[in-house]
């Protein structure tokens, strides 16, 4: 779970016989995560640890899901990180990120007029076009094609889950 925030997916997928490395940047909330852990959970089930989601030394996993993880970086950067991640995954890698839409873009570009202090972090709107070119066109993901796809909105909360699994 790539950046895990308060571990909700973390804990789902152990409820559900997963063994689980669990990371985010921030040790506030993967402690937050750690206490949030219910009783029907083995701890040993989930490895809950700060730090950084690219890091090699995690080891190598069946799946890899980064949810909202990915949302503050450019598309470029989303295929960088795929493919760095998906070297050390073997069935399945999916992630999330804001999808470029009208009504996004405009809030985007209205957010810039707002006083830096006064804002929360900047999203990027990637298109999901972009994004596919861009991964089936990379080298390092030669051996990986689109799987499934899905537009996830509730209320406010709007972004496009996107899977790569192996050829």
């Amino acid at each position: 779970d790539a950046g895990c925030g308060t571990g909700a997916l973390s804990i789902e997928a152990a409820r559900r016989g997963a063994d689980v490395v669990a990371i985010d940047l921030s040790p506030t909330l993967v402690a937050v995560a750690r206490e949030r852990l219910p009783p029907d959970i083995d701890p040993s089930k989930i490895d809950f640890t700060s730090g950084d989601m690219l890091d090699p030394k995690l080891g190598e996993f069946d799946f890899v899901v980064a949810m909202d993880s990915l949302i503050h970086y450019l598309p470029q950067d989303i295929c960088r990180i795929m493919a760095g991640l998906a070297s050390r995954t073997r069935r399945s890698l999916v992630v999330t990120f804001a999808p470029k839409t009208p009504a996004l873009a405009l809030m985007h570009f209205v957010g810039g007029f707002f006083p830096r202090g006064d804002r929360a972090p900047a999203i990027e709107p990637v298109g999901e076009q972009k994004l596919r070119r861009l991964l089936t066109s990379d080298p390092a993901l030669q051996r990986w094609q689109v799987g499934r796809t899905h537009r996830v909105s509730s209320g406010f909360y709007t972004s496009q889950a996107l899977e790569i699994i192996p050829r």
